[in-house]
């Protein structure tokens, strides 16, 4: 079977143009209504997230209005408005725990626990970890979106149990995440210097956020593969393995900060490299757990 053939489209609509034009005139608007609620009106610090609200319902609504226009499919049907109490329990579980585990990654949880730590070698320190961790944050997000459209692509073929293809699939996305992610390192790794630049001019500061870029930049692709495993954990129905490998990841990368730190010689580098042995502590974790369920599926 190829990809993209009329079976396949069958699974999913697969338009993501639509909602990133959306999403742009959106944005548009936010600025727009920012500027008039802000200046214009005069309604200070409360027009900008209330410009925020407004553009997102656009947006929402819009995109409402144009599923219904353009996929009947979509449409709300009377005799389609039965309760399903079993396909109600697997949705309620898959999202509960799927928002769990987003939660723990977007709310900062091993950042937050590491923070008091790092705020003990002082202002430096701090200044260049929070200027270096925007830059790594907003570098290993598209990877993060790479996952989310691993998982559409595995949970499609899971349900129409096309496990060769899943196979298939999963060749493909280890090949595109090495790539992106060797791309994505390089930029961070050998524009270090002017990236930080952007956020202090202090020559200490900029240094010591070098250090964190470059032991993190390095290994862009072991949190490339995190995210992929937790898509594929969320599509064969299993999102409790995501939530697990996501508490495992925060939590060694915490501890072995603070005994990496503790040691005089070492300082807080050691927070540095605990993040991305975390994440390869959690791919391996995750390979194990793998191996242990295709060695019982032969028994």
């Amino acid at each position: 079977m190829k990809y993209g053939a009329k079976e396949d489209r069958e699974f999913a609509i697969g338009n993501s143009a639509i909602p990133l034009i959306f999403l742009c005139l959106s944005s548009v608007l936010n600025i727009i209504l920012c500027i008039w609620l802000v200046a214009g009106l005069g309604l200070g610090v409360a027009g900008s997230p209330l410009a925020t609200v407004i553009s997102q319902y656009f947006a929402g609504l819009c995109l409402t209005i144009y599923a219904w226009r353009h996929f009947p499919q979509l449409r709300f049907k009377k005799a389609a408005m039965v309760y399903d109490q079993a396909i109600s329990k697997s949705i309620l579980s898959l999202a509960g725990l799927t928002a769990l585990q987003q939660s723990i990654m977007n709310l900062g949880m091993g950042i937050l626990m590491v923070q008091g730590r790092i705020n003990s070698f002082g202002v430096n320190v701090m200044a260049a970890f929070s200027s270096a961790v925007k830059i790594d944050t907003l570098a290993y997000s598209p990877v993060q979106d790479f996952g989310n459209a691993y998982f559409t692509f595995v949970a499609q073929n899971y349900g129409a149990q096309q496990v060769d293809r899943i196979k298939q699939g999963n060749r493909q996305a280890i090949w595109w995440i090495l790539a992106f992610c060797l791309v994505i390192s390089s930029l961070v790794v050998f524009w270090a210097k002017p990236l930080l630049a952007l956020f202090s001019s202090d020559p200490e500061v900029i240094q010591i956020g070098i250090g964190y870029l470059r032991i993190e930049g390095s290994f862009y692709a072991l949190i490339g593969f995190l995210f992929m495993f937790y898509g594929y954990f969320r599509a064969i129905d299993e999102p409790m393995i995501s939530v697990v490998l996501t508490i495992f990841s925060l939590g060694t990368r915490v501890l072995l900060a603070y005994l990496l730190s503790a040691i005089p010689s070492i300082g807080y580098i050691g927070i540095w490299a605990s993040i991305p042995i975390g994440w390869a502590l959690a791919d391996l974790a995750r390979l194990y757990y793998l191996h242990k369920k295709a060695v019982k599926s032969t028994d």
